[in-house]
């Protein structure tokens, strides 16, 4: 055993099977889980399957007379090294939010000492809904931890972010938050994501289709692995990777303004899709479209090669540079190319091709280009190359 114990809160969802997988991977990483199932919880999963995973005594009732004579749910919300509440559902992040205690879950919450980490699962106008969101931002200013939720189809076939986010994420939360595994502990990641948008008046810009999915992951990979991480975000509608320090900024002026102003880093990871160009005069006022005229004509200049900047030798260039390489033809050599051209350490090749349904999917199919040769990743989630990425980051700053 690790020593380390958890105590996971299930609440209410159809999500809540996913605790059960939630506590295989924690028992098979030596955590000892002590349950705690809600009323909601047990519409969905059973004591039964929660007490055979975790080998331990499952808890719902706030009164019951042999834990309370000892005043039990002090002594539960106290125990433990970490606080997991996976699913959290609407009502229970309401709870915590209010400061409520009117069932075992949420006095446990409301008594405990000790960090606290939620998994929000819910429909996905739920979650967008303002009360859930204010809630939300209302639990991070208390130091609250949140993992997800995830963008994908809901059980109520609709789409959006609401789903929780799968075990083998939530597992590498508790694992940063508990110091279980940190091999980047003490090291700095910056990391770029999203689009640039390049103004061509005050309403109109240059821009592309990516949405930041793979960069928020790549960010939220390293942060799980104990790295301090400062994420450079374009314009994206993706919610904020937990524990990561976000600097949002438009344009890719601003971006590389954004990128020196954190540095040193220990290692930069470029994946925002940047704009090779910007107009190179930008009206003052809204271009008007004039009845019989010729439409006007954009001069384009070159934007800043942030890529190459940070890679280029001097004292403030990371230990480790790594670059994205999104194609749509000749995959491999544009790829090594561009690693040349750029002086950057890696590259990260990827087809965005409309038919690979890379740029803006769920999904990713990468090759990582070292020095020392190429490797050919599988079709994976983008969370899942973000981990893999992470790791290969982390093994290389030994």
């Amino acid at each position: 055993m690790s020593g380390r114990r958890v105590l996971l809160i299930v609440s209410g969802g159809i999500a809540a099977y996913k605790a059960l997988e939630l506590i295989r991977l924690l028992r098979r990483a030596e955590y000892g889980v002590t349950c705690v199932l809600t009323a909601g919880g047990a519409q969905f999963v059973t004591p039964l399957s929660l007490q055979a995973l975790s080998e331990s005594k499952v808890y719902s009732d706030l009164f019951s007379l042999t834990s309370e004579s000892e005043m039990g749910h002090i002594q539960l919300s106290r125990a433990a090294d970490l606080l997991v509440v996976a699913p959290a559902s609407a009502d229970i992040l309401a709870k915590m939010a209010a400061g409520l205690a009117d069932d075992l879950a949420s006095t446990l919450l409301l008594a405990t000492d000790k960090p606290v980490l939620v998994a929000p699962a819910m429909n996905v106008r739920m979650w967008e809904h303002q009360a859930t969101q204010a809630n939300m931002a209302t639990l991070r200013g208390r130091g609250i931890h949140v993992v997800g939720p995830e963008e994908g189809a809901m059980a109520c076939n609709e789409w959006g972010f609401g789903r929780l986010a799968e075990p083998p994420e939530i597992l590498a939360a508790i694992e940063r938050l508990l110091g279980a595994d940190a091999p980047l502990r003490g090291r700095h990641a910056l990391v770029t994501s999203g689009p640039t948008q390049e103004p061509i008046d005050p309403v109109r810009f240059i821009a592309n289709r990516s949405s930041g999915r793979q960069g928020h992951a790549i960010a939220a990979a390293l942060a799980a692995l104990g790295a301090r991480v400062t994420l450079v975000s374009g314009p994206v509608s993706v919610p904020d990777p937990p524990g990561v320090a976000v600097l949002r900024v438009e344009s890719a002026a601003e971006m590389l303004a954004a990128c020196r102003a954190a540095l040193p880093a220990d290692v930069a990871v470029c994946a925002a899709a940047v704009a090779d160009w910007r107009v190179a005069r930008q009206s003052a006022h809204k271009m008007k479209k004039v009845p019989g005229a010729a439409p006007p004509v954009l001069e384009l200049a070159p934007n800043p090669d942030i890529l190459a900047t940070l890679s280029a030798p001097g004292p403030d260039r990371p230990r480790l540079v790594v670059g994205f390489a999104a194609e749509t033809d000749d995959l491999m050599a544009n790829a090594a190319a561009k690693r040349a051209r750029k002086g950057c350490d890696w590259i990260v090749a990827n087809d965005v091709s409309p038919e690979s349904g890379i740029m803006g999917g769920a999904e990713n199919a990468v090759h990582l280009i070292t020095e020392a040769g190429v490797e050919d990743w599988p079709r994976l989630s983008k969370e899942e190359v973000a981990r893999r990425l992470a790791r290969r980051i982390a093994e290389a700053l030994e």
